[in-house]
């Protein structure tokens, strides 16, 4: 669905889609938090039948307030205020080797299960001996390391002790062993590219390791969402990508019986096909479905208008389940156009086949903005002010959704966003044949 984090003067917006108020429910599970705007009003979203909501087939960007009130029956996509420490989670993901990459779980449970051994027979040294527990540690130590000390004229609780910690001592050393070897096995096969885990579930099957693949996998990696690419090509770039994150890759054509079973395709929480091949995406999607028709599925396809067919098909022959196809290119553009405006663009959100910009615009110039309350800003379809950030040392630093009569100075930036049109009305006719 659509959830886009823009930032906004030290306050981090969300931009999530919600089902219509008379269905009730929220898929983004954002349900908890208050609305600050609504920012679009989906258009076809099927309804148990399959079919659109009452014939609106094209999405509302930001509607009026008379458009949500009269709108009870369609989704929509509202703004809210989400914590900042959700990034600097992800900052941190993945750095580091785990220590569940380099020893198994069977090695690991064998160790602790040694430690409690060690501990547990220290304790008794101690109890029934009468020396203090450093002693009956280094005693423990050696009888299990097998250092020549009998303990011949000790009582008979010593040499039962020191039996089993010879014993101990024993076990110790396979598993220490093994710990080498599954060590030197790590760093073997560091280089090579990991298998998918047999009865692994849950997780989201990334098809086409190119440029696109690779940064999906990059941004999947770092929400620490469990991944499972597919690639033809050994040699694509973004094969290097997950060798080094470790992630689990199938290499084969997708459109080969078995490939897609390989990743565990059945019991995957969601598809993205993003090869650069439009029939390979659409090939993959058809039989992913076959397989597993509740398949949440994000398509890659070049041509807009082809991808809006196989959106609406998918979406009314697959009514139960989450179908998205995407243009990469009708999605860039308007950012590309906006970059080469020189305006300051913070996010780019998609609903449905449209495109919705999040730019930041100095105020002090700008006669659409300057000395205008936000209520005069707003155009219904073409820009809304949703945060302004403060530059004059005013506190708070950042407003979100400010109300409407809140007035624009020049040492305000404003954050709002805007349709092309809008954008064009902002900043000049320029952005329109842009």
């Amino acid at each position: 669905g659509t959830s886009r984090a823009v930032a906004a003067g030290g306050v981090l917006l969300r931009a999530v889609e919600r089902a219509a108020p008379a269905e009730g429910g929220d898929p983004a599970g954002g349900a908890a938090t208050p609305a600050l705007a609504t920012l679009a009003l989906l258009g076809n979203g099927p309804t148990a039948a399959g079919t659109f909501f009452h014939g609106h087939e094209s999405p509302e960007l930001l509607p009026d307030a008379a458009a949500v009130a009269a709108a009870d029956d369609r989704g929509r996509v509202v703004l809210e205020v989400v914590e900042t420490a959700r990034q600097d989670t992800a900052r941190r993901a993945g750095r580091g080797a785990p220590l569940a990459a380099i020893f198994s779980r069977q090695v690991r449970w064998s160790f602790a299960g040694i430690v409690a051994a060690v501990l547990a027979l220290a304790t008794t040294t101690w109890l029934t001996t009468g020396t203090t527990p450093l002693a009956a540690c280094y005693l423990v130590l050696l009888d299990l390391f097998a250092i020549d000390d009998p303990a011949l004229h000790e009582s008979a609780e010593r040499q039962v002790l020191q039996l089993l910690a010879g014993f101990a001592g024993l076990l110790l050393l396979p598993l220490v062993t093994a710990a080498v070897l599954e060590v030197f096995g790590t760093f073997r096969t560091a280089s090579s590219l990991r298998r998918p885990r047999r009865g692994m579930s849950g997780h989201v099957v990334l098809l086409g390791l190119g440029k696109i693949g690779g940064r999906v996998l990059h941004e999947l990696c770092a929400l620490r969402v469990p991944v499972v690419c597919v690639e033809s090509d050994p040699a694509a770039r973004g094969v290097a990508t997950a060798r080094r994150l470790r992630v689990p890759t199938v290499i084969g054509d997708v459109t080969q019986e078995g490939v897609l079973e390989a990743a565990g395709i059945e019991r995957a929480e969601a598809l993205l096909a993003l090869t650069s091949k439009d029939t390979t995406n659409l090939e993959a999607v058809l039989y992913a479905r076959s397989l597993a028709p509740g398949l949440r599925v994000a398509l890659r396809l070049y041509d807009d208008e082809f991808a809006t067919a196989v959106y609406r098909t998918m979406r009314a022959a697959y009514p139960a389940a989450g179908t998205r196809s995407r243009s990469v290119s009708a999605l860039a553009a308007p950012a590309f156009a906006a970059a080469m405006l020189g305006r300051q663009i913070v996010g780019a959100i998609p609903v449905e086949r449209r495109v919705l910009l999040v730019a930041t615009l100095g105020v002090e110039g700008q006669p659409r903005l300057e000395g205008r309350t936000v209520g005069e800003v707003f155009r219904a379809g073409m820009c809304r002010v949703v945060a302004v950030e403060r530059s004059d040392g005013r506190e708070p630093a950042g407003v979100p959704a400010p109300p409407d009569d809140y007035v624009l100075r020049a040492g305000d930036r404003a954050v709002v966003a805007v349709t092309r049109r809008g954008l064009a009305d902002l900043v000049g006719r320029r952005a329109s044949r842009l």
